[in-house]
């Protein structure tokens, strides 16, 4: 299982920090929705300049003109990009169209919707590197959610998948059995007191 830090920061400048600290223990680097949104898309190719070796992840949760938004990014660097599973198939098969023309790929956040298993088959077939089972921030703050309903569908969906949503070293153990391909881990690192050694530890309980 590979491990992926969602950088959620708001500058690019705290974003190669992190990237620094974190790389040698991470496989894939995200650069959060909202950043890219503060910073452009030259942030993806100052940390792509930045770790060559890195998988590079822009989050941009793209609903419309999928192939024009995905060729963009990966024109700037990134090596994968999310599509939201909501948009219309013509959008995530434009996108994925893109990933083919670069060589690289879509994967499809399937944040807000219900049937996660039904639409993350859809959506494979259509072309996405894997689904990303996501729950966002402000679904993680409700009072009484609960990670297994990711890993659930994850693993019922039978299709390669991330999980993005309450990350953390006490379950990352349920993310890696639940059969998920990446772990996506947000607040659990770049919250950290010390980020390198939150990063050290998940990569260390990942078996």
């Amino acid at each position: 299982m590979k491990l992926q830090v969602a950088i959620d920061l708001l500058t690019t400048e705290a974003a190669l920090e992190l990237a620094g600290q974190v790389a040698e223990y991470v496989d894939i680097i995200e650069l959060g929705t909202p950043l890219i949104k503060a910073e452009g898309l030259p942030v993806i190719t100052a940390v792509k300049n930045a770790h060559p070796d890195k998988i590079v992840f822009a989050d941009l949760k793209t609903m419309d003109a999928g192939e024009l938004e995905a060729d963009i990014a990966f024109k700037a660097g990134a090596d994968l990009v999310t599509v939201l599973g909501a948009a219309d198939d013509s959008t995530i098969a434009g996108a994925v169209k893109a990933g083919e023309a670069h060589n690289k790929g879509v994967v499809v956040d399937l944040i807000g919707i219900e049937d996660k298993v039904s639409r993350a088959k859809e959506v494979r077939a259509l072309g996405a590197k894997f689904v990303e089972m996501h729950a966002g921030l402000d679904e993680q703050a409700k009072p009484g959610f609960d990670l297994n309903g990711l890993l659930l569908a994850g693993a019922e969906s039978q299709v390669p998948f991330s999980v993005a949503g309450g990350v953390k070293l006490e379950t990352i153990a349920d993310v890696q059995k639940a059969g998920a391909d990446v772990a996506v881990a947000g607040g659990a690192i770049y919250g950290a007191e010390d980020p390198a050694l939150a990063a050290k530890k998940l990569r260390a309980a990942i078996s």
